[in-house]
């Protein structure tokens, strides 16, 4: 048996690979390109890896599948760059619907019928009622969610033939490798700027951490890939106000909290949305001052998977990341990056 991880070379992907790893089992690894994540390469030794695009069904030869193997889809399309209505579909739908569509198919070729997949929260939409239990509704605001719930959808066609899928729906996954939205953020403390928030701030904001969405999966492999879906969250997320300010006061900032009202903004974002001039995409802001909250009581429950991560260390650990690179990009700059010595 092998562990087979489609994107694994991606962000939870290769947490993942390097925490089977340290379990002692055979991973391959199946992406577009390799990266060069640190945590990564110290093990890529013990890695197969194969140059794979989820999106082209021939490239699925390029991995032998064998019926007991371990499938984790961890290739994904996220809501990073930002871009424009009439680009939304072309830009999430392949890799995201219609690589998933074709990792079933490699699997059900191949008699393989174990697999771990990632969609997104973002398949609820508008908070109907909190907490956010796996029952919630859905009903996606934009294409990201809407791609994500289509492969529920498929999912669930594939399980009447027998497949196991287990189903994950995580929050804003951050963690070392990855700021996405929040560099935007991160800019505006630096630079001593305000700080606007969609409403008054008084909502909490939850994060999941890479490596817990990486524990997740894995817990799911040991209980034998239920079929059930599964929140993905941290465990009591502070108001947006108090995680924002708590990032200044460890920044050392001039920076100070906006708060704005909420319909406008909202109304002014769509409407730049519509001239096709993005700032943030519809999934970002239309639910920002909502409380969103999942419950995640079941994969306790039934993985005895509990997030170890707090949302303030978390966004902390990730600005102090984006300080670290900032720096050591001036000092590259100005020739005075620091020169290694072998011993």
């Amino acid at each position: 048996m092998k562990h087979i991880i489609y994107g694994g070379d991606g962000f939870v992907g290769s947490y993942l690979a390097a925490q089977l790893m340290k379990d002692g089992e055979k991973v391959v690894v199946g992406d577009i390109k390799r990266s060069d994540h640190a945590h990564y390469q110290s093990k890529k030794n013990a890695v197969e890896f194969v140059t794979l695009d989820v999106t082209k069904p021939e490239d699925f030869d390029k991995i032998e599948i064998k019926p007991d193997d371990a499938i984790y889809n961890m290739s994904a399309i996220m809501l990073s760059p930002i871009v424009t209505r009439a680009e939304r579909y072309d830009f999430f739908w392949p890799v995201n619907f219609f690589g998933t569509r074709n990792i079933l198919n490699a699997m059900e070729k191949s008699g393989a019928k174990n697999l771990v997949h990632f969609t997104t929260d973002m398949i609820y939409g508008h908070t109907i009622f909190n907490p956010m239990s796996e029952d919630h509704p859905v009903a996606p605001i934009g294409e990201y969610g809407a791609s994500k719930l289509a492969t529920e959808v498929l999912a669930a066609e594939w399980r009447e033939k027998g497949f196991n899928i287990s189903l994950f729906r995580p929050r804003l996954i951050i963690g070392p490798g990855r700021l996405g939205i929040l560099e935007k953020l991160f800019k505006l403390i630096d630079y001593n700027l305000p700080v606007p928030m969609i409403g008054s701030g008084k909502n909490p904001y939850q994060f999941i951490s890479v490596f817990d969405c990486a524990e997740a999966a894995r817990l799911a492999w040991k209980a034998g890939f239920p079929n059930e879906a599964y929140n993905l969250g941290s465990t009591n997320p502070p108001p947006v106000r108090k995680l924002l300010g708590d990032l200044i006061k460890e920044a050392n900032s001039w920076s100070v909290l906006l708060p704005t009202p909420a319909p406008l903004v909202k109304m002014t974002l769509n409407m730049l949305d519509w001239m096709n001039m993005p700032i943030m995409d519809p999934e970002q802001y239309m639910i920002a001052d909502e409380v969103c909250i999942l419950d995640c009581s079941k994969g306790e429950r039934e993985l005895g998977w509990v997030p170890q991560y707090r949302d303030e260390d978390m966004l902390i650990s990730a600005y102090r990341e984006y300080r670290a690179n900032k720096d050591a990009d001036n000092d590259t700059a100005h020739g005075t990056a620091p020169t290694s010595e072998a011993t």
